[in-house]
């Protein structure tokens, strides 16, 4: 089986019918593995710069290189958390309550390990303005309550995160969309992408996907090219182009074909557009199950350790281990009003542990077991890296410490295996926890995010 990046690839370049995976031309591997996202340059206030993050794509980061992220506000079962425009909500206050944000769980529970709970702003130092800055563009600056002032971009605040260890890391959130049972997540922000009107991107599992205005897939053809079309006739009937305007013009990475006297349609990458018209949902991989039709995308994911492998399920495929056992990645969100993460080793464990083994780290290893690194195996990109965890405590162990294990983990997160997942393509643990794993438990890494459509 495949790693990821090829599952990938094959998408981009080769798709293959009903979902199966074939390996793409080795000339379009090269071409589109190392293609990275353009962006369009906006006004930036001094000491700000744009790195471009393998999983991100572009995203602004401060004058040490760290990214910077936003806090939306974003709806719960019982009202809403995050940050209106132009108001922060994140102080140095260690909250001791739950915000009782989840139905069926009241406010005013005691939160976890409050003798080394952290404040807001010890995970989320916000971005401080200085007295004499001025506004540049969408970015502005905001007063918090204490009198400081803080840089906000289309009026929100701004913060980084600790979690960020060097310049361009994205560890602290995701663009990713995620749904209404989640905490209010963190989001990184970054510059326009360099596309053309009627066009968008958005974060998936395999990369920056290419999207129309409306969040609707386009699709290439391979054997098309810049200068020609094989799609006419009976092919167009699902299989529409993209139109561009009477106005647009060739730039960049694209260019525009005439179909047809007066007929022009947008071409980017040497590869002409289209849309598929029996796509039931926005950021559909469906038009791609057609042997020849790819989805487009602007950049790659990182690509998973080469010992993993691709597993087809009943529902999709999934990641899985050299074994062919699914990967799993714990989710995990407090339901406080600060909405702080605990799915890190560096995060209070008591969700976890109850989670996966009733608070009995012994059952949590026999049920859940990390994906141990091999002995000769290296971290590969920002993504996936190898971590040393104490097992005992799931928190990072010390040098040389006695029992620790070296983890494979996906955004400095451990992954795991499901102790009841019994043979490849099994994905008994998927959506295990509270609100089908979105709050607190367990999700299979599916490689298409249409296959996630219940869980988002």
């Amino acid at each position: 089986m495949k790693s990821w990046h090829s599952a990938a690839l094959s998408f981009v370049v080769n798709a293959c019918a009903v979902a199966l995976l074939c390996s793409p031309a080795l000339a379009e591997y090269e071409a589109t593995s190392s293609a990275l996202e353009s962006y369009m340059n906006v006004p930036m206030p001094p000491g700000f710069s744009v790195v471009n993050n393998e999983l991100e794509g572009p995203v602004f980061t401060n004058a040490e290189g760290r990214t910077l992220y936003s806090w939306p506000l974003h709806q719960q079962r019982n009202g809403y958390s995050g940050e209106s425009p132009g108001t922060p909500a994140c102080y140095d206050e260690v909250l001791t309550v739950t915000a009782g944000l989840m139905s069926p769980y009241p406010p005013g529970i005691k939160l976890p390990d409050l003798d080394t709970r952290p404040s807001c702003t010890e995970l989320w130092p916000p971005v401080y303005a200085d007295d004499n800055a001025e506004s540049v563009g969408l970015w502005t600056i905001v007063p918090r309550r204490d009198g400081t002032k803080q840089w906000a971009y289309d009026e929100q605040p701004l913060y980084t995160s600790v979690r960020d260890s060097k310049p361009g890391d994205v560890l602290g959130g995701t663009t990713r969309r995620y749904g209404g049972d989640s905490p209010a997540n963190r989001v990184p922000i970054g510059p326009p992408p360099n596309i053309p009107p009627g066009f968008a991107v958005r974060t998936t599992t395999n990369g920056r996907i290419l999207t129309t205005d409306k969040n609707y897939s386009v699709y290439a053809f391979d054997q098309d090219t810049a200068e020609s079309s094989a799609c006419y006739g009976e092919c167009t009937r699902n299989r529409i182009p993209v139109i561009a305007p009477e106005l647009a013009r060739s730039k960049g990475e694209w260019s525009i074909l005439e179909r047809s006297p007066g007929v022009r349609q947008w071409v980017f990458r040497g590869k002409p557009l289209y849309t598929y018209a029996l796509d039931q949902q926005s950021w559909s991989l469906e038009g791609s199950d057609a042997a020849g039709w790819s989805n487009v995308y602007t950049q790659l994911a990182p690509p998973s350790p080469a010992s993993f492998t691709v597993q087809k399920t009943l529902a999709g495929n999934v990641l899985a281990d050299a074994r062919g056992m699914t990967i799993y990645t714990y989710v995990c969100g407090d339901d406080s009003a600060d909405q702080l993460a605990c799915d890190h080793p560096d995060d209070t464990q008591v969700y976890r542990l109850a989670m996966c083994g009733g608070g009995d780290p012994a059952r949590c290893q026999e049920f859940w077991p990390y994906v141990q690194a091999g002995d000769n195996e290296t971290g590969e990109n920002s993504a996936w890296r190898i971590v040393s965890i104490d097992p005992e405590t799931g928190r990072f162990a010390a040098p040389e410490q006695a029992g620790a294990l070296n983890v494979w983990s996906y955004r400095d997160r451990p992954v795991y295996t499901y102790g009841k997942d019994q043979k490849p393509g099994d994905v008994n643990g998927a959506g295990t926890g509270e609100w089908r794993g979105q709050r607190n438990g367990l999700k299979a890494i599916w490689l298409r995010d249409d296959y996630m459509r219940g869980t988002l």
